[in-house]
């Protein structure tokens, strides 16, 4: 089994508490995503998505709960998406309107971010989370 270590940043939100970020490739940018232990699922933002797939569905009931809400989402699979040296092909998700997140994220100085990761990833590859090295582990076989 291979053990990938992935950088993390600590985020302070205004004293409330902390979120972690990860830096994600998806369509060859180098991008942010939130790690959620919460998340039921992995979600990326649906604005996002729409803008760099048409291959889309349409959804009106909520197919992924996270500390996030939203009233309907889209469907879609990313060709090519790493977290460090993880490479997932054809990665089926579930896009979600992140806008209110990054509105906040913005208004604290936080980066933005384009997707969550959630417990279907980090239970696939049984992660943990080093907050005194602040990385994300990662377990593929």
């Amino acid at each position: 089994m291979r053990t990938i270590g992935v950088p993390l940043i600590l985020i302070n939100l205004q004293d409330d508490g902390f979120h972690l970020l990860v830096e994600i490739v998806v369509f060859g940018q180098k991008l942010m995503a939130v790690v959620d232990t919460g998340a039921s699922r992995s979600v990326f933002d649906s604005t996002f998505i729409k803008t760099h797939l048409t291959d889309i569905v349409q959804t009106e009931e909520t197919q992924a709960t996270t500390l996030f809400t939203t009233s309907n989402t889209v469907q879609a699979t990313i060709p090519r998406l790493k977290i460090g040296r993880l490479l997932l092909l054809e990665y089926e998700t579930v896009g979600l309107d992140l806008t209110a997140v990054n509105e906040a994220y913005d208004g604290l100085g936080h980066p933005p971010i384009v997707a969550i990761i959630g417990s279907d990833l980090l239970l696939k590859y049984q992660a943990s989370v080093d907050y005194k090295k602040m990385k994300l582990f990662l377990h593929k076989e």
